[in-house]
């Protein structure tokens, strides 16, 4: 049956759902809105807070010239629908604490986010951000029974980023201009690859001394370390916030891009049965595909001493959500 010509129209826009209305997952919801990417769904546990920094954001529309919807609320039935699900929910890192310092609380803050998620957004693809980065996306991973394509972490888009910075202060140069990629866990023992590292296609082995790339590699695995130490009262949040965005770009727009993203590895690089980060194409279905890079024998020893800690971590999350 055709409709009334006087019928209201009604389309349906992408939706992203953002777990976690703090720094990291406000901030992502105005990148995503103001890039005009989906509407927003931002939820917290925190009565109030998700709604004002909703209508916050909903009231800079006019000046930032968009129209996504941005809603907040404290209910996951509002988040019914959404094709992606950000976790950003758990405590945040403070000074003196190492990411491996979060797992006891954060472990029942994802699962119970995923699960709750996964039910009322059966078909959305998952990209958890809270730490410890690879273990929160392994849970989250058992938690939604999801395909491996469908549930990520983004680390390696954040730590690339921070690479490509260090090498661009360094230099004098354009960041813009700086390619680089960083695998393995989100933190101390990520794999900074220098030998792919390029200024408009240089390796920068042509460019820096090894002890200048290795300091910049140090300073790297320390990157928000740093910034906690620096800040006293929190963490990184700008930078994480647009490392995300554009993993959700990729993925609403499917631009296929080539990103470095924790994953779960069944067999690539000689690994088994964990999440790592490694390079993956992005699209509209998730994990489109895992590049395996040539890797030298230091670098694939790095990889593997990398998954080593985040399988004993893993390990250590599963007695605790048993106890």
């Amino acid at each position: 049956m055709s409709s009334s010509p006087n019928s209201p129209i009604v389309c349906s826009l992408p939706r992203v759902t953002i777990v976690g209305a703090g720094r990291v997952g406000s901030t992502l919801a105005q990148r995503v809105a103001e890039k005009n990417l989906a509407d927003v769904v931002l939820l917290d546990i925190i009565a109030g807070m998700p709604q004002g920094l909703a209508l916050d954001l909903m009231e800079a529309r006019g000046i930032e010239i968009h129209n996504r919807q941005i809603i907040g609320t404290n209910n996951y039935a509002d988040t019914s629908g959404s094709q992606i699900v950000v976790i950003t929910a758990g405590l945040p890192r403070k000074p003196g604490m190492s990411r491996d310092d979060l797992l006891k609380t954060n472990a029942k803050i994802v699962v119970e986010a995923a699960k709750n998620a996964i039910a009322h957004s059966p078909n959305a693809i998952f990209i958890v951000v809270t730490n410890p980065l690879d273990v929160m996306t392994y849970l989250a991973w058992q938690a939604t029974g999801l395909p491996r394509d469908r549930i990520m972490g983004m680390a390696g888009v954040l730590d690339s980023a921070r690479f490509e910075t260090f090498i661009a202060l360094e230099l004098g140069v354009l960041p813009a201009d700086v390619k680089a990629m960083v695998l393995g866990s989100h933190g101390d023992l990520m794999v900074p690859l220098s030998r792919y590292a390029t200024v408009n296609g240089i390796p920068i082995t042509e460019l820096l001394d090894v002890a200048t790339i290795e300091r910049l590699v140090e300073r790297t695995r320390n990157g928000g370390a740093e910034i906690v130490e620096l800040m006293q009262t929190g963490g990184a949040f700008f930078a994480p916030a647009s490392a995300t965005s554009v993993m959700v770009e990729s993925i609403l727009l499917n631009q296929s891009r080539l990103l470095p993203v924790a994953a779960y590895l069944q067999g690539e690089y000689g690994l088994e049965d964990v999440v790592i980060g490694v390079p993956c194409r992005l699209g509209c279905g998730g994990i489109e595909s895992i590049l395996e890079l040539n890797l030298s024998d230091r670098e694939r020893e790095g990889l593997h001493t990398s998954a080593q800690s985040v399988r004993k971590s893993i390990e250590r999350s599963q007695e605790i959500l048993a106890e």
